[in-house]
Parts: C-alpha cells; sequence; structure tokens
C-alpha cells in the first residue's frame, strides 16, 4: 500500500516543527525529548521519501547519517596520513630543479633534425 505524498510531506513538516520544538527547550545532554523528536523526524523522512518514490519515480536528494562510515571516514584519514608520510620522506627536494636523473635522461632525443634548418639560414 503506497502512501500519499502530500500526507506524508504535511507529517515530515510537523515531525520538523517537533524536533525544532524540543530542541529550544532542550534540558541537558541526552533529553529524551529530543532524541524521540529525532526519530520521529527520521521516520517522517523515511515515509515522505518512500512515498514520493512510489507514486512518481523521484526521490528527495537528501541522505540520512545512520553513523555506520565510521570505518570509511577513518579509512580516507589512514590514507591521507600515508600521503602526508610520503610527503615527508621527500627530505630531499629543496624545491630546486636539479635536472634530470640519469635514468630519466632519453639521449634517442637529440636535436640533430634541428640544426639541418639553422645550416640553410647561414647559406
Amino acid at each position: 500500500m503506497s502512501a500519499d505524498p502530500r500526507a506524508a510531506l504535511s507529517s515530515l513538516v510537523t515531525a520538523f516543527e517537533r524536533h525544532l520544538e524540543a530542541c529550544s527547550g532542550r534540558r541537558g545532554e541526552d533529553d529524551p525529548t529530543v532524541a524521540a523528536a529525532y526519530d520521529d523526524l527520521l521516520d517522517a523522512f523515511e515515509v515522505y521519501d518512500n512515498a514520493l518514490y512510489e507514486a512518481f519515480g523521484e526521490m528527495t536528494p537528501l541522505d540520512v547519517y545512520t553513523g555506520d562510515d565510521t570505518d570509511e571516514d577513518e579509512d580516507a584519514r589512514d590514507d591521507l596520513d600515508d600521503d602526508e608520510d610520503l610527503d615527508e620522506d621527500d627530505d630531499d627536494d629543496d624545491g630546486v630543479y636539479a635536472g634530470l636523473d640519469d635514468e630519466e635522461y632519453d639521449e634517442s632525443d637529440d636535436d640533430s633534425d634541428d640544426d639541418s634548418d639553422e645550416d640553410d639560414d647561414a647559406r
């Protein structure tokens, strides 16, 4: 049974208003009224998003944070730390260009064919 998107939207707006009221009258860090309003808002959003999808094949551009991303966040931070470690290993890089290393230099790129143009100009 699909829900009416208009009714679901009305419930979502009401849930937002209740959440705002609970937050503005919050009594301490772990106020159960705020926690209940949070859960109601989450439920109302999911009902609205599902009703919108069932009725029109559309979704809201919003994602609900569930807290399950902690492992991915830690992996991303670890990757950044690894990149910083690599940057610190470049102690010999003083910002001065010292030319190509021997293995980077390719002798086959000599400019012998460019010299022929200079010979033509000299004549």
